[in-house]
């Protein structure tokens, strides 16, 4: 009896240790990015055309496997600071 008492132990402890392992594997972050420019996102609809093919030929595509957050400082440079940190915070833990 102790010995099977005792394998049964060891297999829920192993089995107890792996299975966030197995979770955490199933379900792969996602990847985030933080795109930040000087303008409004009217002034660069080409722009912005081709970053997000540039990520799709590269295997990216938004809301499925990447995220991106769009910063505008709307043509005022000393709000880019700001909205880094901004975007920063809002990625933090």
């Amino acid at each position: 009896m102790t010995i099977r008492r005792r394998e049964f132990i060891a297999v829920v402890g192993c089995a107890a240790a792996v299975w966030p392992l197995a979770v955490r594997a199933q379900q792969p972050a996602m990847l985030a990015i933080g795109f930040l420019h000087i303008t409004s996102p009217d002034a660069r609809t080409d722009h912005l055309r081709a970053f997000r093919q540039g990520l799709k030929d590269a295997g990216y595509i938004e809301g499925e496997n990447v995220s991106i957050v769009y910063r505008w400082a709307e043509n005022h440079i000393d709000r880019l600071p700001a909205l880094a940190a901004d975007w920063c915070n809002d990625r933090s833990p």
